[in-house]
């Protein structure tokens, strides 16, 4: 793949996270619409965690691919990974700065195109990435990535992958990552999958009524609009 496709998709990014509202609070965990669909994420990665046999995570190493202003690496500090294991790249300057404030100083952040970095080879046990790929409307860029993501892991390791599954019709900025993209771009990956988390139109508007029918609601697989994966290495 030629260079310019990779330089177009970064600045296209850029555009599209220009466009969305800042602190939209629909995504304010004071808001139980993302508060629980967050507390169902974390439950789930424990739970394949406890799968694997990862008992003690503060020898483990995980990298998270746009690690935007640094939530999810703090959740994975909570989880019991030490920071001077933990690191993060992400393409936005605002972002990436927000992140740094919001972080211990072991955390190691990189600022810029995770395509173009100098991964050591086989150096993470974990490497995450969150809503990232169904931002990323070129397929060369997003294979791209996945390369540059699945050399990064260890054997034994894997890629932790969340992320929608279908289509937003009122944002032209995302697209599904349906698992059989999945299963493509990691083509040498043992893939575990489960779909998780409520549609969130569905959530905003159930949890209005009382929190509790979130939970009531996710019961139905067909209302769950994401996948949380590991792809092992092996």
């Amino acid at each position: 793949m030629s260079e310019r496709p990779d330089r177009s998709e970064t600045q296209a990014v850029r555009e599209r996270y220009a466009r969305r509202v800042p602190q939209d609070p629909r995504y304010c965990l004071l808001n139980p619409a993302a508060l629980l669909p967050l507390q169902e994420r974390q439950r789930a990665v424990l739970r394949l965690f406890a799968r694997l046999g990862w008992t003690d995570l503060s020898a483990r190493r995980v990298l998270e691919v746009g690690c935007g202003t640094g939530s999810n690496l703090l959740e994975l500090l909570l989880l019991g990974f030490m920071p001077e294991h933990v690191a993060g790249i992400e393409l936005l300057p605002e972002r990436h700065a927000a992140a740094r404030e919001r972080l211990p100083d072991a955390v190691q952040l990189t600022l810029g195109d995770a395509t173009a970095q100098s991964l050591a080879p086989a150096s993470f046990d974990v490497v995450f990435q969150a809503t990232v790929f169904s931002s990323l409307l070129d397929d060369a860029f997003q294979q791209r990535l996945a390369e540059v993501m699945w050399a990064a892991v260890k054997p034994g390791g894997g890629v932790l992958w969340y992320d929608f599954t279908v289509d937003n019709p009122r944002n032209p900025d995302v697209r599904g990552v349906p698992l059989a993209r999945v299963r493509a771009l990691f083509p040498h990956g043992r893939l575990l999958a489960q779909r998780i988390t409520l549609a969130p139109p569905v959530a905003r508007a159930v949890v209005r009524l009382h929190p509790a029918l979130y939970t009531l609601f996710n019961t139905v697989p067909a209302l769950r609009t994401h996948v949380l994966c590991w792809i092992a290495k092996d």
